[in-house]
């Protein structure tokens, strides 16, 4: 198990380099868009960044309520 931790620990930090490279891209499509009146693209955008934020969280959530369900099940027996 300490195995597959590090090996998707390795996986994450060397792909991050990709991801953070994208952000230049984004923002100046952003800016020219929103310079030349078209502020519909940056609505968007920033409604996904939104939805991405909020789905590990809700993971998060979900996993934490069916743990806690469990446990108190287990109790209960």
């Amino acid at each position: 198990m300490k195995r597959v931790l590090i090996i998707i620990l390795l996986i994450v930090l060397v792909s991050s380099a990709d991801v953070l490279a994208q952000c230049a891209m984004c923002r100046t499509q952003l800016e020219n868009n929103v310079s030349n009146g078209n502020i519909g693209i940056a609505a968007g955008i920033n409604t996904g960044i939104l939805y991405l934020l909020s789905l590990p969280y809700l993971a998060i959530l979900v996993l934490g309520y069916v743990w806690y369900r469990n446990s108190r099940v287990q109790q209960v027996r």
